[in-house]
């Protein structure tokens, strides 16, 4: 990767942050970052008289860390304890400083521009956190249970015309999540990332759960509720 002699602190800790993932360490440790901006700027993130020895941890800290940090500007997201991954606008800035295009502030805290609600977060907390894309993901979609199907809908004990209800309800509201994420991604409440295409994906999955246990829910279907 490039070096890049002149910039800003910031800049510097995105390039670093950027040739971790280059050398496939998604997601990447705050340790990992630390030694990779001293290696690549150790005038910058050397430790006072002692530069090419030692690392300064603290400089690179502060820039991922509290209300100024990376994180916070939308170009580096907390996916863990101390492990971290840049965001798509993270790899977009680094592009643009490698090619010498004119880039973003990286001195101010981005305005907040997550459009989904409360309740579109926490639901996309719990379908990416299900058995059922966890399986998909793993490639044991063959092993897939009626039971995490249900949960993947939170179907609960839904009898009768409310299990249309239910699955209506939940592609039309994956639908919107996919339309608002479709200026860009976004970080749920939880640290992870989100995309429209992974909102779509979830819909790909609710199609096709729909489709493997069309047999149980026609029997859900028929069973009438009791009062």
């Amino acid at each position: 990767m490039q070096q890049l002699t002149e910039g800003t602190l910031p800049e510097k800790i995105l390039l670093a942050a950027s040739h971790l993932e280059d050398q496939g360490q998604t997601p990447f440790s705050a340790e990992a970052l630390i030694i990779s901006a001293w290696q690549k700027y150790p005038r910058t993130f050397g430790l006072k008289g002692y530069e090419d020895n030692y690392p300064d941890s603290n400089k690179v800290l502060s820039g991922i860390m509290g209300e100024k940090g990376l994180p916070k500007r939308g170009w580096m997201v907390k996916v863990g304890l101390k492990l971290y991954s840049l965001t798509r606008d993270g790899r977009q800035v680094v592009r643009k400083l490698l090619q010498g295009e004119e880039t973003p502030p990286l001195t101010a805290k981005r305005p907040p521009t997550n459009p989904l609600s409360r309740d579109q977060d926490i639901l996309l907390q719990g379908l990416f956190a299900s058995a059922a894309l966890g399986k998909l993901k793993q490639g044991r979609h063959a092993e897939w249970t009626f039971s995490e199907a249900c949960r993947f809908w939170s179907m609960g004990d839904r009898l009768g015309s409310a299990v249309d209800v239910r699955l209506d309800e939940l592609q039309k509201q994956l639908t919107e999540i996919e339309r608002l994420l479709s200026a860009g991604s976004v970080t749920l409440g939880n640290g992870r990332e989100c995309t429209a295409a992974e909102a779509g994906q979830l819909c790909d999955l609710h199609s096709q759960l729909d489709q493997r246990f069309g047999r149980h829910l026609t029997l859900l279907r028929s069973r009438a509720e009791r009062a």
